[in-house]
């Protein structure tokens, strides 16, 4: 019963999302405390969601000043010359455009931290993709997969827990699936191209100049010229596209934002009145110095956040009312992230609390016929985009891949095979809303959470695949 109950549960929710029926933090509330009565156990309900807060409150911590932090880096100009470099050599062509959110992603997500990645890429992505009136869910998606291939680095989380779980080096799990996670990453390129096209064929072309002329006409925020006066735009007179154009990018993703809209993102007017030029420099080394003590762990995320975020503030802003200006005009994103955190602690918490997620997990597992047993890492490598898209990395990999092991080695697959298989969901998981990132993602680029999940879950699954299918190729499954 618990079984179908869980899943019911997760099915209620994606559906009710995806069909805006209701918003992401009404869901991830409501659903799972009617679920909880429905188990029996409404008793419980304030216990479970107090267990789920406790774990996120970190995270929430963590994104409440990290948005705050970065919001205000963008705001001070930090991001200015990566936008203009960006726009320069993409040439204001949206093909170009997307390929290179998919690079920036990859290339960020060194860090090992998946909200970092998609702040800093959506903060130097997002007005060029207003600007040009392209579809943010495009945005979205390619930073998602290409984050989720990048984040099975050693130090990203996946490949940790495999190793801890079965009791291996992560070195071991890691370096072997190179090859296979590069074929992945490029996979993820040439779709951010085939996506890009789509794009480029969406909104027609005019220069530059047609660009620029028109946001004028219609006192569209503008992001700065970049240098790029003889480059050439996809764009069509009339702003977006209509219904049927040939994508599957949501129209309402799309659009410019108003004159005067003080979101956090002003585009890269030279003239606004937040630029510190004269502390670009100062506030690069503290961008760059707060990383490294993120990636070298010298103290916990949140408290690197919080204190990076009163530093920014005080030096860039040293005159109250300035600073309290700068927390309001990001107190939006602060607070649409946060919150869905702490929603989405109550429906892990009653996940975990009343024993769906275990019960689940042994199902899926139980139904595995024997016959597959020689074969337990492929099936353990197709059973991690559905399982780690359901639930946490952290149950997924402690809970479910100890089982699995142990039904492979009984048919003499090795454990160093199955924790590798485990890896080849995470494009997926980068979407999962049970991923405090992904909050951060649809909620800096304003892109609603089920249009998000509909236009990347068909790509990410694929990414996963090609995944798989170059790990057995290569032998490394």
């Amino acid at each position: 019963m618990l079984t179908i109950l869980g899943f019911a549960m997760i099915a209620t929710f994606l559906v009710l999302i995806m069909m805006k029926k209701m918003s992401p933090i009404a869901a991830l509330v409501l659903i799972p405390a009617l679920f909880c009565v429905f188990v029996g156990k409404g008793a419980k309900l304030g216990d479970y969601v107090l267990d789920g807060v406790t774990d996120l409150a970190p995270t929430a911590a963590m994104l409440m000043f990290a948005i705050v932090y970065f919001g205000v880096m963008i705001d001070v100009g930090l991001f200015d010359p990566i936008v203009r470099g960006i726009l320069k050599f993409c040439k204001a062509d949206p093909m170009r455009i997307v390929v290179g959110t998919a690079v920036l992603a990859a290339i960020v997500s060194l860090d090992g931290d998946g909200s970092t990645t998609f702040m800093i890429t959506v903060s130097a992505m997002y007005p060029l993709y207003k600007r040009l009136k392209m579809s943010l869910v495009v945005m979205t998606g390619v930073a998602a997969m290409a984050n989720g291939v990048m984040n099975t680095l050693p130090w990203g989380g996946p490949t940790a827990r495999a190793a801890t779980a079965l009791k291996l080096d992560a070195s071991d799990i890691f370096v072997p699936m190179i090859p296979a996670l590069l074929v992945g990453l490029a996979f993820v390129f040439v779709l951010s191209y085939v996506l890009g096209v789509r794009e480029r064929r969406r909104l027609g072309v005019l220069t530059l100049d047609d660009v620029l002329e028109e946001e004028k006409e219609t006192e569209t925020v503008l992001v700065g010229s970049g240098g790029t006066g003889d480059g050439k735009v996809s764009i069509r007179k009339g702003g977006t596209a209509a219904a049927g154009s040939g994508t599957d990018a949501p129209t309402s993703a799309t659009g410019t934002a108003a004159s005067g809209d003080d979101d956090g993102f002003q585009g890269l007017d030279p003239n606004r009145p937040t630029l510190r030029p004269k502390l670009y420099w100062f506030n690069a080394l503290l961008t760059v110095g707060l990383l490294t003590a993120m990636i070298m762990e010298w103290l916990p995320i949140p408290v690197l956040f919080l204190i990076g975020a009163a530093l920014v503030l005080s030096v860039n802003f040293p005159h109250i009312p300035d600073q309290k200006a700068r927390l309001a005009a990001h107190a939006d994103n602060v607070l649409n992230v946060s919150g869905m955190v702490f929603a989405a602690a109550v429906f892990t918490g009653v996940l975990q609390g009343t024993g769906m997620v275990d019960h689940m997990a042994k199902w899926m597992v139980d139904v595995i016929p024997a016959s597959m047993g020689p074969h337990m890492a492929l099936v353990t490598g197709i059973l991690s985009l559905p399982l780690t898209y359901f639930m946490s990395n952290d149950g997924f990999y402690f809970g479910v891949l100890p089982v699995l092991a142990e039904a492979g080695a009984a048919h003499g697959v090795t454990p160093l095979e199955m924790a590798r298989a485990s890896l080849v969901g995470q494009p997926l998981h980068m979407s999962s809303p049970l991923v405090p990132a992904v909050y951060v993602l649809v909620g800096m680029a304003k892109v609603e959470f089920g249009d998000h999940t509909r236009f990347v879950v068909k790509w990410a699954a694929l990414t996963c695949l090609v995944i798989l299918g170059a790990g057995m190729l290569f032998g490394i499954i």
